[in-house]
């Protein structure tokens, strides 16, 4: 086994989340947290923040709940949202953050499985979508509301409380210890049942300070964006981070609204996820493409000579004088008045986890002028095993593990790791704890290798890949990488586990699909059957995929009307596709895409 082990540091001392808060809220700040009320950016301090957390807690109390129970979370991204995440601490409870699109039957899984007594949600709309899974739900407390119910009148009964009480809070936090639950998140991967990944208080607080102390600092007053779901363990963990940096932490409601957010903000900072990346760039040349003209051509051409350029100066032997001179023009034409539109003047980098993230995209925002540093780990990991910075990235890594956290390399390739932020398992499911954690460490169930600089490697998912009828050994996410690369698909999955070679399932960017092929109006039902659409999306595959090995190419494709969604049941709460569930409700689209032959058709 290769092993990479992090220096000798000193650790942070263990310690509950109620204490970390509080300490990243003891300095008076008036603009802690900004979130849009009725379309104006509107801070809260973090006195406030504090204050309304305290309330919050002596009112989940307050309802009967004791130490330990669990209270469901189920919200878009607010600042009611990080009230009600701080007050569950507070009150020495355990949270369960659940997506507010995620299938109903997993939900109500997690619901029976978790035993939770309390529901925070965001709206009356995503509780009557909850209620009509017909399966049992705690008493809820809405966000958005008024009146009884509401958390406005949850909180005020708090204060009321703890204004009577003010030894409440504290009483219930001494009982707390640093390895007591703290957070219950499901994971249902892209296979099975959700399982709840157990973290405790020091995982957390562990996590977010040690990734602090590697990568983020001396960021103190300075704006970030947030935009992935608190839900996720990313950006779950980020908000102690963030808090801890003593940043400008200002929340994007809605993705939808990420360009006019960008633009208002002008982040420093912004931690997001390949997906996210992929749809700015594809925004940005699917409006040139639509303006037309001149712009429909300099617009592509500028952004393809920056990451050829950006390519040749990073990863390869230095630009030649032609390909300088080119990106000079475009840099000045294009690029630069890029960066101002996408509202990312200020940044001085992003940050990519939660899935791989393909080179031509990084080169392409490094030639806009935007750095993204790559990122890796887990929800079992709280989630952050390695991370990159500014002064230490190597482009195609995820970065070096952060201190307290050891890496290596098993025979079979599967990257484990061991710390203090490793989960304390799986909740009710002994089996499955077995079976990821042994001595210590967490096998991740990701394929990777250590470079000699040290720097960590993710090459796929150990039970994705597949072996060919040839023997050849497939890596789906690199091939799906690949053909992500091209603007007109929004979403590709390989499969040919026992085919003589790898196909897609391939959903379309429609918008410019419309534009590129002046397709008639229809649903994408319609137009997927379509000849010159498949012969068009099989070219791209076929385009995309030229520059892999042989054995990986594309040759078969099969269009998807519809993206994958966490709603139908195709992606999991992270994003990730399960491979099973779409193989399954494709197999017929497949089986008659393998039958068809390519000697004799153009496409499949």
């Amino acid at each position: 086994m290769s092993t990479t082990l992090t220096p000798e540091v000193t650790l942070p001392p263990k310690e509950t989340l109620p204490h970390l808060i509080r300490r990243a809220l003891s300095d008076p700040r008036p603009e802690a947290l900004v979130e849009r009320v009725d379309g104006v950016w509107t801070p809260v301090s973090s006195q406030e923040v504090l204050d309304r957390a305290l309330n919050v807690a002596c009112a989940i109390r307050a309802t009967g709940l004791a130490q330990g129970d669990r209270v469901a979370l189920i919200a878009h991204d607010s600042v009611d949202w990080i009230v009600a995440d701080f007050a569950t601490f507070f009150a020495a409870c355990v949270v369960v953050p659940l997506f507010p699109t995620q299938a109903l039957d997993n939900t109500a899984f997690i619901f029976a499985h978790s035993e939770a007594k309390l529901l925070f949600v965001d709206s009356e709309t995503t509780l009557e979508r909850l209620r009509s899974g017909n399966f049992p739900l705690p008493p809820a407390v809405i966000f958005e509301a008024t009146g009884e119910g509401s958390f406005d009148a949850f909180e005020a009964k708090g204060a009321q409380i703890r204004a009577a009480h003010p030894e409440l809070p504290g009483e219930y936090e001494a009982g707390l210890r640093p390895d007591d639950l703290a957070v219950l998140i499901y994971t249902s991967g892209t296979t099975g049942t959700p399982k709840g990944v157990m973290l405790s208080h020091d995982n957390l607080g562990f996590d977010a300070q040690s990734a602090l102390s590697y990568g983020l600092r001396d960021a103190q007053d300075e704006n970030v964006l947030s935009v992935l779901p608190f839900s996720h363990i990313y950006e779950h963990t980020m908000i102690y981070i963030y808090l801890l940096a003593k940043v400008r932490y200002n929340i994007c409601h809605d993705p939808n609204n990420l360009l006019a957010d960008l633009r208002d903000v002008q982040p420093n900072y912004m931690t997001s996820v390949p997906r996210i990346f992929d749809r700015i760039l594809t925004g940005v040349q699917g409006q040139a493409m639509k303006t037309g003209g001149l712009q429909a051509r300099l617009v592509p051409w500028a952004l393809r000579v920056g990451r050829e350029y950006m390519e040749a100066q990073t990863l390869g032997s230095g630009a030649g004088p032609m390909l300088a001179l080119q990106y000079a023009i475009a840099k000045r034409v294009v690029l630069e008045k890029l960066r101002k539109i996408l509202g990312l003047e200020n940044i001085r980098y992003l940050t990519s986890g939660s899935a791989k993230l393909h080179n031509d995209v990084a080169m392409t925002f490094l030639a806009i002028g935007v750095p993204i540093m790559q990122g890796y780990g887990l929800t079992e990991s709280s989630p952050v095993i390695t991370s990159s910075k500014m002064e230490a990235n190597e482009y195609g890594a995820v970065g070096k593990p952060i201190p307290g956290v050891e890496v290596k390399i098993a025979p079979d390739g599967e990257v484990l790791a061991r710390g203090r932020n490793i989960m304390q398992g799986y909740y009710r499911d002994p089996e499955a704890t077995a079976q990821t954690l042994a001595d210590g460490w967490l096998h991740t169930g990701d394929i990777g290798e250590i470079d000699s600089r040290g720097f960590l490697h993710i090459t796929d998912r150990k039970k994705e890949i597949f072996k060919t009828a040839t023997g050849k050994y497939v890596s789906p996410a690199r091939v799906e990488a690949a053909l992500k690369r091209s603007v007109f698909i929004a979403q590709a999955m390989v499969l040919g586990d026992g085919r003589p070679h790898p196909a897609a399932l391939i959903s379309p960017n429609w918008e410019l699909l419309r534009v590129e092929l002046n397709l008639p109006s229809g649903t994408p039902e319609e137009l997927a059957g379509r000849d010159d659409v498949r012969n068009f999306v099989t070219t791209e595959a076929r385009r995309e995929t030229a520059d892999l090995a042989s054995f990986e190419q594309i040759r078969r494709v099969i269009v998807v009307p519809r993206e994958f969604s966490i709603e139908s049941g195709e992606l999991s709460p992270s994003m990730k596709i399960k491979r099973r569930v779409v193989e399954q409700r494709y197999a017929d689209a497949v089986n008659r895409a393998y039958a068809v032959d390519l000697h004799e058709h153009t496409h499949a």
